[in-house]
């Protein structure tokens, strides 16, 4: 995370607002994710290492980093929440049983921290100057993060106490039950949902939070992923938001992208 030169990084309160793959080979990552969907790259904070922000329709939409040698992080993408208050979101993580890893830790664009929630999801906790929800018409962009949790609704309790869902301007920020998802909405659009998987199911993963970026076609997309050495995790199928195909990277990293619904 942090503030490009030239592209804004916005945090949104209560909502999964920025995305970070933890890589190893930061150039075989460009390499990668550059043609697959589409991004230009500028330099980025490098205070816990080299790190570059990921440019679509001149907005920055992702991060690519190398963690710390005193950072042990699986090759993965992470998904950061937006607070008010990283030291507020992180005591309630304590007191909910949950594992605060990193953090929180200040850095050029606010505070971070990382944590896992009690069924071991990873997220991130980010504290920094509050925007508007990011643009879910950019090629590109992460415009669909899910949760893939045994227990949904435990999992939207646990995040709804550490965020404070409760009592936000409903014109703004709501949640609701729709195509079997605990699903967050921000400014009245879709962004991010809570849906059953059990441990173990697609993909043989534990319980993560997955991140879909938008491309027009999925199924090219799983094509061209495949050409430029990353590999397919099953075929692309339909699900209520778009066309899904979900992918590794050649260090495999998971993702998905999604061809959305207009």
């Amino acid at each position: 995370m942090g503030s490009g030169e030239t592209a804004k990084v916005r945090c949104v309160a209560a909502v999964p607002c920025w995305v970070s793959l933890t890589a190893r080979d930061l150039e075989g990552a460009k390499a990668f994710y550059g043609p697959l969907l589409g991004w230009e790259f500028e330099p980025g904070p490098d205070r816990f290492g080299p790190y570059l922000h990921a440019v679509t329709g001149g907005e920055a939409v992702a991060g690519l980093g190398v963690a710390g040698s005193d950072w042990a992080m699986p090759v993965a993408w992470t998904s950061y929440f937006g607070t008010e208050s990283a030291d507020e979101a992180a005591d309630a993580v304590r007191e909910r049983g949950a594992t605060l890893a990193v953090g929180p830790l200040a850095f050029d664009a606010g505070r971070v921290a990382f944590a896992a929630d009690p069924a071991g999801a990873v997220f991130g906790i980010w504290e920094g100057p509050l925007g508007r929800a990011r643009r879910l018409d950019l090629p590109g962009a992460p415009v669909w993060i899910e949760l893939r949790t045994p227990d949904p609704f435990a999992a939207a309790l646990f995040y709804g106490q550490v965020f404070r869902w409760d009592g936000r301007d409903p014109e703004r920020f709501d949640v609701r039950w729709e195509h079997d998802r605990v699903v967050l909405r921000a400014e009245g659009h879709s962004v991010a949902a809570l849906a059953r998987e059990q441990a173990g199911g697609a993909a043989g993963l534990s319980p993560h939070w997955e991140v879909s970026f938008a491309v027009p076609d999925a199924d090219r997309a799983l094509a061209r992923a495949v050409e430029l050495g990353g590999s397919a995790v099953g075929a692309a199928f339909d699900s209520p938001y778009g066309r899904v195909a979900r992918l590794q990277d050649r260090e495999g990293g998971r993702f998905a992208v999604i061809s959305p619904k207009n």
